[in-house]
């Protein structure tokens, strides 16, 4: 199993990005899903969470957005009204089940730079 993620890149304060993340390989089942990040020099958070519905950190809410397509094992980020303070390398995550009697196990994708500066 693996975690792909994409999107992040350079935006000016104000501006908007959206990360994607998809799961691929034997995958008979994802529960949790979520993004992380992490600054230089602190650890690493959790930004946003989804299992039917979103969960978020207070210092995002009202301006990112997490959604889940379950037909293609991938979750979403939109960020909006972007800040400085969210520059970061953003990580997915995901508790995926690989076989029907198996338990779920995280996965973590391989990060993704988001720099917010003008």
């Amino acid at each position: 199993v693996q975690l792909q993620a994409s999107g992040g890149g350079v935006v000016q304060p104000g501006g908007s990005l959206r990360l994607s993340c998809s799961a691929s390989g034997s995958i008979f089942s994802i529960n949790f899903m979520g993004w992380y990040r992490q600054a230089p020099g602190k650890q690493r958070e959790l930004v946003a969470s989804i299992l039917s519905s979103g969960s978020y950190a207070d210092s995002v809410k009202g301006r990112f957005t997490i959604s889940r397509d379950n037909a293609k094992n991938t979750v979403y980020l939109q960020m909006n009204s972007l800040e400085p303070e969210d520059t970061a390398v953003y990580y997915c995550n995901a508790d995926i089940q690989i076989r029907r009697w198996g338990g779920f196990v995280s996965y973590w994708g391989q990060g993704t730079q988001v720099t917010v500066s003008s």
